[in-house]
């Protein structure tokens, strides 16, 4: 089994096809969209191949150490994640083949006025150890 991270985004990759934001979708819409992730979470737990996912609130802040008796730094001069990241999915699966499948699935669900907003997910695979050499 091999772990992947689904993040979707707020922007950052081409409009997807219903791009209407979800600050501009009715309450109905939301309530759809939650739902189709919740039933695709669900649907996922059965097969053994969801961990853990999070919907995002759009407020947060960067934080840095910025030295020994200086308090942190926030924010700063580079694009932040509270305007990119809406969310995220963990999900276990046998191989990459069925990540893709999966992450394709989770871009149909619905927007505005109930259509699939084919928004693009970011797919990254869990770092790993490096194989060792063995003699």
């Amino acid at each position: 089994m091999a772990k992947y991270l689904m993040l979707k985004h707020y922007r950052g990759a081409p409009a997807p096809a219903n791009d209407v934001p979800m600050d501009q979708w009715t309450p109905e819409e939301i309530s759809a969209h939650v739902q189709y992730m919740n039933d695709f979470a669900a649907r996922l737990e059965k097969t053994g191949e969801y961990v853990d996912g999070q919907a995002l609130a759009p407020e947060g802040a960067w934080v840095r150490y910025d030295g020994e008796g200086r308090p942190p730094v926030t924010d700063g001069p580079f694009a932040e994640t509270k305007d990119l990241v809406a969310g995220w999915m963990i999900i276990d699966v046998d191989n990459y083949e069925r990540a893709v499948e999966l992450a394709g699935e989770l871009s149909a669900a619905p927007g505005a006025g109930g259509k699939p907003i084919h928004e693009w997910l970011e797919l990254r695979p869990f770092l790993t150890a490096p194989p060792t050499i063995t003699e």
